[in-house]
């Protein structure tokens, strides 16, 4: 009876210490793992943006949609960038589904120019559009921010943003963001929000992804059928 306590006595000494390596272990790796996201984030900078003027103040009224994200009221808050990160879009050539803009010209979505006011906006015929900016050389994409429209508060349907090394957008595509919740581009149900437009634009995650191309659709808005650009700015960095 003795030498079976003994016996019951060790396996549970051996089974504490086997559980104190376990334990061990797993603290060290969490430390480690937490002192790898500490060097990354110093290695990143939060993103500039240079914002127009607001166009409209307040909460938005009498703006139905199903997938809605949110109204908080607040500014955006930061959005961390690997340091030397860039603003890679400006004056870079813009196609379309759309060859001829009902206004404006496709030119002013990599212009630089983000006023909400008449005369700096390309508008688009009705139903699903794209609009596509070719970035001459591939880079790592860092962010995306769009800018619809954002004189008066509306939200643009099916938005989607793909980016790809290949400009048919057929092999290599990689989906950003997709709030076609219902499938009507036929690009996939996506799960992100609907969002109002404002003068912040909408800021999409590039995730580092390799990319040469950036297309971005919609699907009219909530004011009307018609699809609006003011300006689309797409940081990265260079493939090394």
């Amino acid at each position: 009876m003795i030498k079976g306590d003994q016996e019951i006595k060790m396996r549970s000494l051996n089974t504490t210490k086997l559980l104190g390596i376990i334990l061990g272990w797993s603290l060290l790796l969490t430390m480690s793992g937490l002192a790898s996201a500490q060097s990354q984030d110093k290695d990143k900078v939060e993103l500039k943006i240079q914002l127009p003027k607001p166009m409209f103040v307040g909460t938005p009224r009498n703006i139905k949609t199903p997938n809605l994200e949110p109204i908080t009221g607040k500014p955006r808050g930061p959005f961390y960038v690997p340091a030397g990160t860039q603003l890679v879009s400006l004056n870079k050539p813009v196609t379309s589904s759309d060859r001829q803009p009902v206004i404006g010209e496709l030119s002013y979505l990599t212009d630089g120019e983000k006023s909400g006011e008449d005369g700096y906006f390309v508008e688009l015929g009705p139903g699903p559009q794209w609009v596509q900016i070719d970035l001459k050389e591939p880079y790592l994409i860092q962010a995306i921010v769009i800018w619809h429209y954002h004189s008066q508060a509306r939200v643009y349907r099916d938005v989607v943003v793909q980016v790809s090394e290949d400009k048919d957008f057929i092999n290599g595509v990689v989906t950003l963001f997709n709030n076609d919740h219902d499938n009507t581009l036929g690009l996939g149900a996506g799960r992100d929000r609907e969002y109002i437009e404002t003068y912040e634009g909408k800021l999409i995650d590039g995730r580092g992804t390799k990319a040469r191309y950036v297309r971005l659709w919609s699907n009219g808005n909530t004011s009307n059928d018609m699809n609006h650009y003011v300006e689309v700015e797409v940081y990265g960095l260079p493939v090394k």
